[in-house]
């Protein structure tokens, strides 16, 4: 039976969700918000000691500028929160929460509130929570290509010892690779999420929208995937 040591996903369907119900589209945000601390809940229940949640990516600082502000504000309080609320679920089971991504591309203010749900969540070990945000697969392959070559240009590193361990190496996280991606709200594509490390990742996709999806989903996902025999190319 295949296990999952690391599950990425891809919180689609916020937007959607608010217009079904007749709100203004940072309300679902809100919601999908909300979602994620069941969504780490679940994952211990399974036994998951690693997610990372795609919430952000490269692309959507193109949305309108008013729910572009609502999500900016919306991630600096729910980092402040993980930063400051001791009574949060990542204190209690003990979640190293880092954020990956362009970060540098964010408000000031939401920069500030990473770096202190990082810095309060420094010594956990028992999970870890990344949070995708200002991110782009293809951005973290450039990125780290950039690393690279600054590293061959002085001269600590020759082109002849680059490998895929090497690549792994200037990756935002350097942890194992997801086990298994899944995505919520119909669309049946990764959309530029962790375009290297998903190369075996089994993938999964429901129809349920991020804010509406339920614990019997998230865990009939985990039934399937354990049932799938995993060849990694063999």
């Amino acid at each position: 039976m295949s296990e999952i040591n690391h599950i990425g996903v891809i919180l689609d369907g916020n937007r959607r969700f608010a217009k079904r119900l007749m709100k203004e589209p940072w309300k679902g945000h809100e919601w999908g918000g909300e979602k994620v601390k069941e969504l780490l809940s679940w994952c211990k229940e399974a036994n998951i000691h690693t997610a990372t949640l795609y919430s952000f990516s490269v692309q959507n600082f193109s949305r309108p500028k008013a729910e572009f502000e609502f999500l900016m504000k919306n991630f600096e309080k729910e980092f402040l929160r993980i930063a400051e609320d001791h009574e949060h679920v990542a204190h209690k089971d003990r979640v190293k929460v880092k954020a990956i991504g362009r970060l540098w591309m964010l408000p000031e203010f939401v920069q500030n509130a990473i770096k202190k749900a990082e810095e309060a969540t420094s010594k956990y070990n028992d999970y870890h929570l990344n949070i995708a945000i200002a991110y782009g697969g293809q951005e973290e392959i450039t990125d780290a290509m950039i690393k690279i070559g600054e590293q061959i240009k002085a001269g600590k590193i020759q082109p002849s010892d680059i490998d895929e361990n090497t690549i792994k190496k200037f990756l935002y996280t350097g942890q194992p690779y997801p086990d298994l991606i899944l995505r919520t709200g119909g669309e049946k594509r990764l959309s530029n999420f962790m375009a290297w490390q998903s190369a075996y990742s089994e993938l999964a996709f429901t129809e349920k929208l991020w804010p509406e999806l339920q614990k019997q989903d998230f865990f009939n996902v985990l039934k399937d995937f354990h049932i799938r025999e995993r060849r990694f190319g063999n």
